[in-house]
Formats: structure tokens, C-alpha cells, sequence
């Protein structure tokens, strides 16, 4: 992917820094825990949870990134100039595109911040871990990733690629986008008013709206010339890592079936499907998962 536009300034780089975050791990790592204990192990975790709290802090997470240099000293930064380059760069890119197609509908877009951490840290939502995979948090408006997970995504969930870590960005950008919209809100007042089925299948329509975003994001990204900013290869790299982190996917992986009823992120035919719609049509009005 060609990501050659400014990097955004709404980042803040805590790696090296953070580890107080077990410390008032709040609601998020309360919901965090039992999943852990009774559903997937942390290797589930991972990818699983990445929104099933969030609905409940409203939140999300995906899915990744560059390498990082660890076991620096305390304060120092671990994170790398590739690295820092890369997130500041797609975060950047989708503050253009996002920008644009809100002014074209007379609104405004307020960017959220991208926080890298090591291990642990504390969002706004409560405790932040690397276990858990990148999350957005609505109540500080702030995306939260350990760069070590874009290794787990690569390695353990054979999904390497520059788009397929620009796709967990921009998912959790995409649920930005649902907050900015009221769409969170809504979604969590209807699943306190749910069933535990029916609120997975609530949670299942944000997620896929997110990878939706995600896509209409990708195709409208360009170049500092006007180029589009996907490459040969991007697609497939997108559609790998969709498929990867699918909850059927995952389910038969951790516990040897797929138990639909549980869903929270989709199947992977329906996180493919999101993200194909997104980048088919460029149109964020296409993305109606979750209305």
C-alpha cells in the first residue's frame, strides 16, 4: 500500500512507558477475564474480544504491525521508525478520506488519537493489554495498540501484508466513525434491552459495519499525486486476514466447532463480504450492517 501523504499529529507513542494499566482495570478487563476463563483461551482473546467488551464500553477491536525493539529502558520509546511511520501514516490517510466524505455531507469530522503501547496501559475504558488486540474507546475517543500484535496477526494468524495491518487500523477507525454517528449508542441501548443471542448478533451488525468503513476507507485512500493508494496484492492481503479472524474460523481453531449463536465479529464470509462492500462501492452508505 502506498501510504506517501503527511502522518497525522493525533498520536501519542507510550511504549517503554506504560505498564501501571492493570491498576483500576474497570469494566473492560472485567469483561476481558471471563472469556478468557470459559471461551476461547488468549489466543481467541485476541481477535474475539476485540469488540464484545466494546459493546458493553463500546468500543472495538479486530485484529498485527511492525516490529517493535523491546526491553528498552523504562521511559524510552520501543517503538520504531518504520513503525511509528506506518501507524502515523494510515492513521493520516484515513483522516483525509474521512474528512472529505463528511464535508460532502455538510458535517465535520473530529479525528480521534491512535495511543502505542507496550503491554499494558489505561484507556479510558479501563485497562488496556497487548492480550486483548487493539481497541477503540469511546469515552476518551482514542484507538489503543500494542505494534507487537501486527507479529501475531502475520505469524500465528497467517495474514502478513501492509493492508492487512491497515485494515485493524482502519476498522477501529471505523468504529470512530459509529460513535461520531450516534451509531455505539444506539447499538448498546438496544442490547441492554436484548437478549445474550440477540446482543451477539447487535454486536456481530457494528463489527461489520467497522469492516465495511474499513473498505470505504481503502478505496478512497490516495497518493500524495492522486494515485490510489491500494497496490497489486492489497486485496487479497485484506481478504486473508478477514477470513483469519472470522468467528467460525476462530471457534473451530480454539474449541473444534463454530457455535453461530455466539458470534460477535461475524463469520469470516461476512467479514470478507463487509470488506469487499466497503471497497467495492467507496460509499459509507452501503456499510448499513448495523442501522
Amino acid at each position: 500500500m502506498r501510504l506517501d501523504g503527511p502522518g497525522s499529529n493525533n498520536f501519542e507513542d507510550r511504549t517503554g512507558s506504560s505498564g501501571m494499566g492493570l491498576g483500576g482495570g474497570g469494566n473492560l478487563l472485567g469483561c476481558l477475564l471471563p472469556l478468557v476463563a470459559s471461551r476461547f483461551g488468549i489466543i481467541g482473546v485476541v481477535i474475539l474480544v476485540l469488540g464484545y467488551c466494546a459493546l458493553q464500553q463500546f468500543g472495538g477491536g479486530i485484529i498485527g504491525g511492525g516490529p517493535t525493539t523491546q526491553n528498552a529502558p523504562a521511559g524510552q520509546s520501543t517503538l520504531n521508525d518504520d513503525s511509528r511511520k506506518f501507524l502515523t501514516g494510515v492513521l493520516g490517510s484515513t483522516e483525509r478520506v474521512w474528512t472529505d466524505i463528511f464535508q460532502r455531507s455538510g458535517a465535520t469530522y473530529r479525528p480521534t488519537t491512535m495511543v502505542a503501547y507496550s503491554n499494558y496501559d489505561q484507556s479510558g475504558c479501563g485497562a488496556a493489554q497487548s492480550a486483548m488486540g487493539p481497541f477503540y474507546c469511546p469515552t476518551d475517543q482514542r484507538i489503543y495498540i500494542d505494534p507487537t500484535f501486527f507479529n501475531e496477526l502475520s505469524r500465528r494468524f497467517q495474514a502478513p501484508g501492509d493492508f492487512a495491518q491497515a485494515y485493524v487500523i482502519a476498522h477501529e477507525v471505523g468504529h470512530h466513525i459509529q460513535n461520531l454517528e450516534g451509531t455505539l449508542d444506539r447499538a448498546q441501548t438496544a442490547q441492554a434491552q436484548a437478549s445474550r443471542t440477540a446482543g451477539n448478533q447487535i454486536q456481530v451488525g457494528v463489527e461489520l459495519q467497522a469492516d465495511c468503513y474499513a473498505g470505504v476507507w481503502a478505496a478512497n485512500a490516495k497518493t500524495a499525486d492522486g494515485r490510489p493508494a491500494m497496490e497489486q496484492g492489497d486485496l487479497e492481503e485484506g481478504m486473508r486476514a478477514a477470513e483469519a479472524i472470522g468467528d467460525d474460523t476462530l471457534q473451530r481453531q480454539m474449541q473444534g466447532q463454530a457455535v453461530p449463536e455466539s458470534f460477535t465479529h461475524g463469520s469470516s464470509a461476512q467479514r470478507m463480504e463487509a470488506l469487499r462492500r466497503g471497497l467495492t462501492t467507496g460509499n459509507p452508505s452501503a456499510c448499513n450492517y448495523s442501522r
